[in-house]
């Protein structure tokens, strides 16, 4: 559980994404100290893995990014990211994460479930 990176590190992992995150390394290496929990996944000195997560302190978790960059993808990172969640968050009484529609399979195999009757809504500022 750390929340020490380099910008280095986060643009490279942001950038495996083509996010627009990734654009802002200053940004992200901040961002990243301000997160409740951080777990990560590392070969050497390479940021393979990461998910971010927010919290109230009792009720609510919310996880904000969990990624894996693609080369990395299919060896089990993404679940155990995900378990480490689930085990540290295991007395919340909802842990909550936005999939993306392509990322639900995902999200469900790691025992997550879609709500019925329930939109995600954002807004992004540019």
């Amino acid at each position: 559980n750390t929340h020490n990176f380099s910008k280095r590190q986060l643009e490279e992992l942001f950038n495996s994404f083509e996010s627009d995150e990734g654009k802002f390394p200053e940004k992200l290496a901040i961002t990243m100290k301000n997160y409740d929990s951080i777990f990560s996944a590392w070969d050497g000195e390479d940021l393979v893995g990461v998910v971010c997560v927010m919290d109230d302190g009792l009720i609510n978790a919310y996880v904000h990014y969990l990624l894996v960059k693609p080369e990395y993808r299919l060896k089990g990172i993404g679940k155990q990211l995900a378990e480490r969640v689930k085990n540290h968050y295991k007395d919340y009484l909802h842990i909550v994460i936005i999939a993306n529609d392509s990322e639900l399979r995902f999200y469900e195999y790691c025992g997550f479930e879609k709500l019925q009757n329930s939109t995600p809504m954002h807004v992004i500022n540019r």
